[in-house]
């Protein structure tokens, strides 16, 4: 049961019950001083932008994280993933600092649900002391019932549940091919593979007969053999001029060893590290469940002890709720004196209750519809912070300070109420939670807010208010403010009348129960429901193929980057469905998703959005450009000829440093600059390319007011609510959310055409009100341009502004994947059936 506190908010803190911040100047923080009260919900707020993450984690958590570093020793501290030490004069007061972030860390497909909890290893004490072992079978230790233990992990499969192989028609699609023609499609292209094909004639194999008519022995043997033989190569000589040059030991061109056509698929899949490459072999490995564990990952001996009547792969793969009910009564039943085998009864109760309390707690936070097996890699942000929630309420600590970063990311307000509910337990418990956030319901929440700003960037980094919620109220300069106490204006929201319908039938995706759908086109439509309910699979998934499959558009997809990547596409379940009627009114799909727009510091915001290409040209027309012939490429820190030779043009470099985590440092010799001096030594408008790239979106604006194509594109970067950020920002510092809204950005700026789809998912995500206002400006503007926009959102501000509402659910996972309501906002807040009907304005 959620302990929910008694809401004394402070009006004031004393001294000796605070945090006393003196000086902070992490990021764009200017100098700031502000107390915070211990014991208490304390939420950061203000636009994006103004420096609350720089506040509450750049400078507090980094802080407390410095102060509990000093005491470990050099070699445990290299194994602690650090922040930066704060820029700050002083903080009094400071208890120590548990940060609980929206990161992924590095994906592994070892990584589950049941892991991160901890839940797994409580199951395997339960399938090791109180499982129902075969006859005559000796008691396993825990680590057998492990995916991750050499005693308890398959053989086959190694513990991932799943076999990489390659076949022969995955390798050889074209069997009426011979060798030579390139029947072996996965052999590599250019000079190795035509040195493969010079060690098979050396090795005296046919290659100019079709593949089909060579002996199945031959064919098995240059695609699968483990065999390496080195033969001497004798360029453009066929068999029989090889065996006569070497019977007069004539020299070889070269020694060549062979690899079979398996051998360098899987192996350049696992060490290489181009994504080109990466994407290439991948085409030819094709994933299965083991056939010797089926998917479970354990050898049979652990598999053949049950517990309630399932093997632990079995109870592994039900969802949590499911999972609950198994456990409830073994859990609450405790074993009367004539038990048979009490002992081990009793220990059965005691893990039960255990187990089923930790997942009682994942339940109460919305996450009921996971399973324990449910890989981390395929979780949302959202979902992985309130998995490491629940696993801190369990911890029973006090005296600590939780840092969140916007835990009701991707929450429906339903189950935002439950995430409140959790943070009130750690605060009953004795500890202070910090929470940087958004979302209105959690503010009004809050004990003391501290509002940052008034604006982003450089207008930012100032505190507009420290105090409880009431005091904002008269703050003026604050964005927090105006949306927290503003009367709702949606009623007043007109909804348009679509000029058509796209109808979709028999969809089946994930959750999807066979559905049939209507969109209204030329309107703005909202897919809402609770977190699992089918929201995505229906629109981020199902429609976007359907509409590009109908369209004849190619959908793109990313190349898998490791195993991780190809056992999350092979676990997808494919869509079926088709549309019947309505892609005629379509001319155009843009998915518009929260993918990284690049995985390396190279790409930033001015390289993706083009605009950069418009500046480079720009410094290869100044005067001292051109009488040095330098062109457009030599302002690019791709380039070698233009980038500085040390750091490659990154702008940084790693030191690798003994007992301790590699750091980047700035690199010597640009000084963090990328370019060589040659190329920094041109100028225009008094700036170099260097400080072009570090101008801010909104001061680069006004820089290029007289450049009507650099222009257009910084103003719809603006018009996106991204006016803080710098032209250069690398996309690893990018959150989704601002990722997403940079994509947008890209398209506002090319023009409308009318007829065109934009789907998009979770738009709002890391959005302040004030920047949800002006993100619905600029969607708004695309519906009245023609235009049909879709997007999956939990921002009922948004829902109830949209002309249109589609709720899934009514549930998660198995509960959900129905249409529960659709209509106009104001039908849809009428539904009895509907979670999200309480939450839209009537």
């Amino acid at each position: 049961m959620i302990i929910v506190r008694q809401k004394n908010k402070p009006s004031r803190i004393e001294p000796d019950e605070c945090i006393q911040v003196r000086g902070a100047r992490v990021h764009n923080l200017k100098n700031i001083d502000v107390d915070l009260p211990r014991n208490a919900l304390v939420v950061f707020t203000g636009i994006s932008g103004s420096g609350k993450s720089s506040l509450a984690f750049g400078t507090l958590f980094a802080e407390s994280q410095r102060r509990y570093l000093d005491s470990v020793s050099p070699y445990a501290r290299r194994l602690i993933d650090q922040v930066e030490e704060p820029d700050v004069d002083s903080i009094e007061g400071l208890p120590p600092a548990v940060a609980l972030q929206q990161q992924r860390g590095t994906p592994s497909v070892r990584s589950s649900v049941g892991s991160v909890t901890t839940i797994s290893n409580g199951l395997r004490m339960l399938y090791s002391r109180a499982g129902q072992y075969p006859t005559g079978q000796n008691i396993l230790y825990a680590d057998a019932f492990s995916p991750n233990t050499p005693e308890g992990a398959c053989e086959r499969c190694h513990g991932i549940g799943r076999v990489f192989e390659v076949t022969e028609k995955s390798l050889v699609p074209d069997d009426s091919k011979t060798i030579r023609e390139r029947a072996i499609a996965a052999w590599p292209p250019a000079w190795q593979g035509q040195n493969l094909l010079r060690i098979l004639i050396a090795l005296g194999y046919e290659v100019d007969t079709p593949w089909k008519k060579l002996p199945q022995k031959t064919r098995d043997w240059i695609l699968f053999t483990d065999e390496t033989p080195e033969v001497p190569v004798y360029r453009d000589y066929n068999i029989s001029q090889i065996r006569e040059a070497i019977d007069k030991g004539e020299k070889p061109n070269y020694m060549g060893t062979y690899t079979s056509a398996k051998r360098f698929i899987l192996q350049s899949f696992a060490t290489t590290q181009s994504p080109r490459t990466k994407k290439r072999v991948s085409q030819f490995m094709q994933i299965s469940q083991c056939p010797e564990c089926q998917g479970k990952k354990l050898k049979q001996a652990s598999l053949s002890v049950k517990f309630a009547g399932l093997d632990i792969g079995e109870l592994s793969q039900l969802t949590l709720t499911e999972l609950a009910l198994r456990l409830k009564d073994t859990a609450n039943n405790k074993p009367a004196d004539n038990t048979v085998n009490r002992e081990k009864a009793i220990v059965a109760q005691r893990i039960a209750s255990d187990i089923l309390t930790r997942v009682e707690a994942l339940t109460r936070l919305g996450l009921g519809y996971l399973s324990l097996e449910r890989g981390t890699p395929t979780l949302s942000p959202g979902e992985l912070q309130r998995l490491r929630l629940a696993t801190q309420i369990r911890s029973q600590l006090f005296g600590v300070v939780y840092v969140l970063d916007e835990p009701s990311a991707g929450l429906h307000p339903a189950d935002t109420q439950a995430l409140l509910g959790a943070l009130d337990e750690l605060i009953a418990a004795g500890n202070s939670v910090f929470v940087v956030e958004h979302d209105v319901s959690v503010i009004r929440h809050a004990d003391w807010i501290v509002d940052v700003g008034p604006n982003a960037g450089t207008h930012g980094g100032e505190i507009i208010y420290s105090g409880p919620l009431e005091g904002l109220r008269e703050v003026t300069e604050s964005h927090t403010g105006r949306f927290v106490f503003s009367k709702d204006d949606s009623a007043a929201h007109r909804p348009r009348q679509p000029n058509a319908w796209l109808k979709l039938v028999q969809v089946k995706r994930n959750n999807l129960k066979n559905i049939d759908i209507e969109f209204p086109l030329g309107l703005m439509t909202s897919v809402t429901g609770v977190s699992g309910s089918g929201k995505s699979s229906l629109v981020s998934q199902a429609l976007v193929e359907l509409v590009s499959d109908a369209l004849g558009q190619q959908n793109t997809v990313e190349a898998p980057n490791d195993e991780t990547d190809l056992l999350e596409e092979e676990l997808e379940i494919a869509t079926s469905g088709k549309i019947v009627d309505g892609i005629q009114h379509i001319r155009r799909l843009v998915t518009v998703d929260q993918k990284a727009i690049g995985r390396t510091p190279r790409s930033n915001l001015a390289t993706y959005t083009g605009l950069f290409d418009h500046v480079r040209k720009l410094f290869a027309a100044t005067p001292k450009a051109k009488a040095r012939r330098y062109n457009a490429g030599r302002f690019s820190f791709n380039v070698a000829k233009g980038r500085c030779s040390n750091c490659e043009g990154v702008g940084f470099v790693s030191v690798e440093l003994l007992f301790l985590p590699s750091v980047y440092s700035p690199c010597q010799v640009c000084q963090g600059q990328r370019y060589n001096d040659e190329t920094l030594d041109i100028t225009y408008r008094d700036k170099n390319i260097a400080e072009v790239l570090n101008l801010t979106v909104e001061t680069a604006r006004e820089f290029f007011m007289d450049e009507p194509l650099i222009a257009r594109a910084l103003d719809a970067l603006l018009q996106v609510g991204l006016g803080y950020l710098r032209l250069g920002q690398p996309a690893t510092e990018l959150s989704g959310g601002e990722a997403q809204r940079i994509k947008l950005a890209t398209e506002l700026q090319r023009a409308q055409r009318g007829d065109t789809l934009y789907i998009l998912d979770e738009p709002t995500n890391g959005l302040h009100p004030a920047d949800v206002a002006m993100l619905m400006l600029q969607l708004n503007g695309l519906v009245d341009a023609g235009n049909t926009v879709i997007m999956v959102e939990h921002d009922m501000q948004v829902a109830s502004r949209s002309d249109w509402v589609i709720d899934i659910g009514p549930g998660a996972g198995d509960e959900g994947g129905n249409i529960v309501a659709q209509g106009p906002p104001a039908n849809v807040a009428k539904s009895k059936a509907s979670q999200t009907a309480p939450f839209l304005s009537p």
